[in-house]
């Protein structure tokens, strides 16, 4: 028989469990801080995005790049694409080339596109407002091409547009083919690009108002009214998210350019090749999270804060005087010294008449420390014109006897 074990084995157990419990005694709490982390710790910028074939973080009003990874890859956009056609509406509706009342016509090739839609029948007439309420939520592809017709006259005439405006923005790595995103040879972009032309869009605040609804109608009060639900859930279930716009094909994988604001600092988000939606939601929440987290803006000017001053040689005005035409603001870690900061007013001692408003003086170069973080345009506010012989002839002698 046998001898038995039990006795020895329940001794052994007994012995571990001790030595466990002196172990965690003796052991700080800290030295499992990477495995458990406390709550509310965000990542590092090292573990944004790990799924993402191509990501860009960055902060909306100065541009500054807070993480990337692959950023500047090549790669098809899906249906982000439709960033660029809804700023080139936005930019036409703000230089009053078209109106939100105005009426777009569907063509049999508008009408025809497949994927996400919002079943425009041919000769069927919808105004720009709801064009782009098909576009920003339910990421319509017959709304966007029936747009592009209205703007280029044709597609071919609106992705030149297209094309255009992304080599202003200095869009590097891009190449339209066609103004939604569907699947074609020689259509491209990069995250970086994608984020570019988002802060472009951007700079038309009521795009929100159709990128940030969760839902809406069309047809409201026809016979067949469409329940539009935004693609992009977050601006349901992130707080501050409100925009902009999701993509997907097989070829693509699942993608999103997203934008969010919260307490002054507005961010924008963009991940490429996502395995899913999940993941792709998730992975933005957490690149916001890591923005909110570890960064705030510094406020440097307000509008029509005073600059400085500059001669006017033989103009109707001796001087002109300067001021912020917008916030002038950086991006900063929360924890940081403000007073790290040093601004540099960059113009010459005199300029010639005439200067037209909005003419470029100089700029504004901010430092922190020796290293230049950020530099604006400044521009002049007002309008002055050369002045006459007998006005500079007035100011001489009234110089003199002064």
């Amino acid at each position: 028989m046998c001898p038995r074990r039990e006795p020895t084995l329940i001794k052994k157990l007994w012995a571990a469990s001790l030595a466990a419990a002196v172990l965690a005694a003796v052991i700080p709490l800290s030295a499992f801080a990477e495995e458990t982390p406390k709550n509310g710790t965000p990542p590092s910028a090292a573990e944004l995005a790990p799924n993402a074939r191509s990501a860009v973080l960055l902060d909306a009003d100065t541009g500054t790049v807070i993480y990337e990874k692959n950023s500047h890859d090549k790669l098809p956009p899906a249906s982000i694409t439709k960033i660029m056609t809804m700023l080139l509406t936005m930019e036409a509706l703000h230089d009053g080339k078209l109106k939100l009342t105005d009426k777009v016509r569907t063509s049999e090739y508008a009408a025809s596109m497949g994927g996400s839609q919002i079943f425009l029948e041919p000769g069927e007439e919808m105004t720009v407002d709801d064009m782009l309420k098909g576009i920003a939520m339910a990421s319509g592809n017959d709304a966007s091409v029936a747009m592009a017709e209205k703007l280029g006259g044709n597609e071919q005439g609106f992705v030149q547009l297209m094309n255009e405006k992304a080599a202003e923005l200095g869009m590097k790595d891009t190449h339209f083919s066609n103004p939604n995103g569907l699947p074609v040879n020689n259509h491209y972009t990069s995250a970086y690009d994608i984020a570019l032309m988002s802060r472009e869009l951007l700079r038309y605040p009521q795009i929100t108002k159709y990128t940030g609804a969760y839902q809406d109608y069309l047809r409201k009060d026809s016979e067949k009214p469409f329940w539009l639900v935004n693609t992009n859930k977050l601006v349901r279930f992130y707080p501050g998210a409100d925009g902009l716009k999701t993509g997907y094909t097989s070829e693509a994988k699942f993608c999103l350019s997203a934008t969010a604001k919260r307490e002054g600092l507005r961010t924008i988000a963009v991940v490429l090749g996502e395995p899913n939606t999940k993941t792709r939601n998730s992975e933005v929440s957490a690149m916001f999270d890591y923005a909110f987290s570890q960064y705030m803006m510094k406020s440097i000017y307000k509008p029509g804060d005073y600059l400085g001053k500059v001669k006017v040689e033989k103009g109707t005005m001796p001087e002109l005087v300067l001021t912020a035409d917008q916030p002038y603001s950086v991006l900063m870690k929360k924890g940081g010294k403000a007073d790290e900061f040093r601004k540099e007013l960059q113009i010459p001692a005199e300029i010639k008449a005439p200067v037209k408003a909005g003419d470029v003086i100089g700029k504004l170069v901010i430092y922190q420390g020796n290293t230049k973080v950020k530099e604006f345009e400044v521009k002049s506010p007002i309008q002055i014109e050369k002045a006459g012989w007998w006005k500079l002839f007035k100011r001489t002698t009234s110089n003199l006897f002064s």
